[in-house]
């Protein structure tokens, strides 16, 4: 899903572009969601498709993300563009679906996360396209200050901020990548960053065969375009494929449908309409939902107090522009090769 091997690349040669955080970390930002991302995590979360996985799975998250004073902004999927519709396809075969979403048509299912993000006074956009490209679009616009979304072709689409691993599970760590930092590692232009992400793998068009990460970020270093590339390699040995729609690819990135979006806005989830809603229409356990209701209440005053104490005390966390691309925890810096005999020679434990 997305640029193949784009984050095998980041880590390697950009590793200064990602920043490794809490949930926490989060908290007062504006993040837009790639729903389509979202709904389908809790498809394939439990075997067996159950119809009501998607919308309890976005209602738990949903407030996982309020109680950490996160304001979430949930963007759907409108029509895909005809380029995508084989990749669609292939995924919808592969997981058992009887077709893929290529109308731009409003499903049940998505009526009814409509519905429940509505009770849940969480603002909602309908994209024109691709959801991630509109999610690009609005961290691009200001409009929030972050997308998250496992799609890596986020960062193609242009989006500056983008968070992979955004749950609920407090053990595990949020990866951060910066665009701005990325281009800039790799000493090339956002439009030579698509023509990248083309040469590596994208869900619009095929790609030349032979060409792994590192010679595809050489090639375009060294030759700037996918047009001038082509004119300098071997075409035996890495044939261009025929008809090769690339092209349409970069325009999608670069051009992508966008929509002007209004002041975005926020209120308190109505208790008692989600309860006639999840457990009445629905037929959710009530007790599920009122216990995870006042789960959701006391977490959040409890951590608002906590901040209100830190702030008494002076310990606010600072909100300059580089805090929100602040490293939380440092990987391990690689041992090399020769580095590992010599130690061993010296006995020295690794």
């Amino acid at each position: 899903m997305g640029i193949k091997k784009l984050a095998d690349l980041i880590r390697s040669d950009a590793p200064g572009a990602v920043s490794y955080k809490q949930i926490g970390d989060y908290t007062g930002k504006v993040i837009a969601l790639d729903t389509s991302i979202v709904l389908n995590q809790f498809r394939t979360a439990v075997p067996g498709f159950h119809p009501l996985g998607p919308l309890t799975g976005l209602f738990f998250r949903s407030l996982t993300f309020l109680e950490h004073d996160i304001k979430p902004v949930f963007v759907f999927d409108g029509k895909p563009p005809v380029e995508k519709r084989a990749v669609l396809e292939k995924r919808a075969h592969a997981a058992g679906w009887s077709s893929a979403r290529s109308s731009g048509s409003v499903s049940s299912q998505t009526q009814d996360c409509h519905q429940l993000l509505k009770l849940m006074g969480i603002p909602m956009i309908q994209a024109p396209g691709d959801g991630e490209a509109l999610c690009a679009h609005l961290v691009k616009q200001g409009k929030v200050d972050a997308v998250a979304s496992e799609d890596m072709d986020t960062l193609a689409f242009g989006g500056n901020v983008v968070i992979r691993q955004l749950n609920a599970k407090k053990d595990w760590e949020v990866v951060e990548y910066s665009l701005p930092k990325l281009l800039d590692t790799l000493k090339v232009t956002h439009e030579e960053f698509v023509d990248l992400c083309i040469l590596l793998g994208c869900d619009y068009c095929d790609k030349i065969a032979g060409f792994g990460p590192k010679k595809a970020l050489t090639l375009i270093q060294q030759h700037r375009t996918i047009e001038n590339i082509v004119l300098n390699i071997n075409r035996k040995t890495h044939p261009v494929p025929v008809f090769w729609q690339y092209q349409k690819a970069r325009k999608l990135f670069l051009d992508a449908p966008r929509i002007e979006v209004s002041d975005l806005v926020w209120t308190e989830p109505d208790e008692e309409a989600l309860v006639q809603f999840l457990c009445y229409e629905k037929r959710v356990t009530e007790q599920r939902i009122r216990s995870r209701m006042a789960r959701f209440r006391e977490t959040r005053e409890k951590r608002r107090k906590e901040r209100e104490d830190q702030n008494a005390q002076g310990q606010t966390k600072q909100t300059r522009i580089e805090d929100f691309f602040r490293v939380t925890r440092k990987r391990q810096k690689p041992v090399k090769a020769e580095e590992v005999i010599v130690e061993r020679k010296r006995g020295k434990p690794l």
